[in-house]
């Protein structure tokens, strides 16, 4: 049988969770014109069955013109859009799942179709897809004014909908991260600095506006991380006193709970300690925090796009840290996307019938 560990309940705030497992979220191209369909419905309710215990949704966009980089993505605006997702919360309901959507703005990131162009201008901070490499125009202070707005606004219609909390994605090189990353941001106005705290501004009124929206007592996620995909090696934080600077302003602004994604959950983030990202930022400022980085597979997520297979790996060292308390809980992508009852094989014990990763699961809403 697995370790205790990953099947104690968690709660915080408006959260009640069954066990420390999350599903990350995994951009899902499947949502035509931007509406969740039944199918998407299914696909979250049969994880929500299998007993995981926080589903937080695919990026799914908030209403700016190129807030989505792919015509297929869900967004979260509209009316047919909310009635879609609302479909889904309530299907997650009933099969007794909890669930928050992930807030999205790509920013100067180009479009995964060749044929389709967003239906405006791309936003970003300075007009840069990656240092020095022209991408569009930055964005003006009534771009940013509303990009802020459009946050909040999605927060809003999440805790209408029923989500017991939600979830900002400032990672991975897209919009917020690249108000974080000097590479990209060299604004001169007040949401550009050379400090990284001083950068942070925009994530920060995004959660003060978002935490006006939703109130004081509702679960408020943002999804962090040091590298790019526009650069692995990047660090924005090079040492605990940076990285403390820049997430305290986080969750002064109002975060609750850090989602710190890392390629690799095991390894360490500073040198002279094995403290991963997660664990590092739960030490540093005292909130719940999220581990995720190929939690069950051997193999990288990234490998894994140009068709690296993933085989099952232990989990020992996972819940080693788990025990310890160096995180709270435990995003899992690709085991999840690739076997809904992953969650049910690993708490009885059933190792011999955890999946391989194959990338062809992209290709389906199993």
């Amino acid at each position: 049988m697995a370790a205790d560990v990953l099947f104690q309940p968690f709660a915080f705030k408006g959260l009640r969770l069954k066990n420390r497992i999350v599903m990350a979220p995994m951009t899902r191209s499947f949502s035509p014109g931007g509406v969740p369909t039944e199918q998407v419905a299914q696909y979250y309710r049969r994880r929500a069955a299998a007993e995981v215990g926080l589903i937080v949704s695919e990026g799914t966009g908030v209403n700016r013109p190129a807030s989505l980089n792919d015509p297929n993505v869900p967004r979260f605006h509209g009316e047919k859009e909310l009635a879609g997702w609302k479909r889904v919360i309530d299907q997650v309901h009933e099969a007794g799942g909890v669930m928050a959507p992930q807030l999205w703005h790509v920013g100067a990131v180009k479009t995964r179709d060749p044929v389709w162009t967003p239906p405006g201008p791309y936003d970003s901070p300075s007009g840069l897809s990656r240092p020095e490499k022209q991408f569009g125009e930055p964005m003006s202070e009534a771009d940013v004014a509303d990009a802020i707005a459009a946050f909040a606004d999605a927060a809003r219609a999440a805790k209408d909908l029923g989500f017991e909390a939600v979830e900002l994605h400032g990672a991975h090189g897209y919009l917020i991260d690249q108000f974080f990353w000097e590479g990209t941001n060299v604004r001169e106005d007040a949401y550009g600095s050379k400090d990284l705290t001083g950068r942070a501004r925009f994530a920060a009124d995004i959660l003060r506006a978002v935490r006006r929206a939703v109130g004081p007592d509702y679960p408020v996620i943002i999804r962090i991380s040091q590298w790019k995909q526009q650069d692995y090696a990047v660090k924005l934080a090079h040492d605990p006193k940076a990285l403390e600077a820049w997430l305290g302003a986080l969750v002064d602004a109002g975060a609750d709970i850090l989602h710190c994604s890392q390629r690799r959950f095991w390894e360490p983030e500073f040198e002279g300690s094995d403290l991963n990202f997660a664990g590092w930022a739960k030490k540093l400022t005292g909130v719940p925090t999220i581990t995720v980085g190929s939690v069950g597979l051997t193999g990288e997520f990234i490998a894994s796009w140009g068709g690296e297979q993933s085989q099952p790996a232990s989990l020992d060292e996972l819940e080693r840290r788990l025990d310890r308390g160096d995180f709270d809980l435990v995003g899992v992508g690709r085991a999840l996307l690739q076997d809904p009852e992953w969650v049910l094989k690993v708490k009885e014990g059933r190792t011999n019938e955890l999946m391989s990763y194959d990338r062809a699961a992209l290709a389906t809403l199993s």
